[in-house]
């Protein structure tokens, strides 16, 4: 039987309003380098570096809870101006927090 993949966490934060300020400006960069730079990937990165903060000072350090916390509350948002879905904002999010713990996301390792 194939074995569960363990739970990936973050570090207990220190400094959430700064964990979130980061997030933001990487989910930008990474919006802009997407598609095409739209107002729409401001108001996106900001809504979503406030759920993420919220649930950091929560004391919320699982990033599988911390992804499903943004999809959740992202449904909520009107993507109408943007290319992106809650879904593919919550993938950027994992992928941004596992580079930054320095897990390699292409292989799982």
């Amino acid at each position: 039987m194939a074995e569960p993949i363990p739970p990936i966490t973050l570090p207990p934060a220190e400094n959430p309003q700064q964990e979130g300020k980061w997030l933001r400006q990487a989910l930008v960069q990474w919006l802009d380098q997407e598609f095409l730079p739209e107002p729409a990937n401001q108001k996106i990165a900001d809504r979503a570096s406030q759920i993420f903060v919220r649930q950091r000072m929560e004391g919320e350090n699982d990033v599988g809870a911390l992804v499903i916390a943004i999809v959740t509350e992202m449904q909520a948002f009107d993507f109408r101006e943007s290319f992106y879905s809650e879904f593919a904002i919550a993938n950027a999010v994992s992928d941004l927090l596992l580079d930054s713990l320095g897990i390699d996301r292409c292989c799982g390792n």
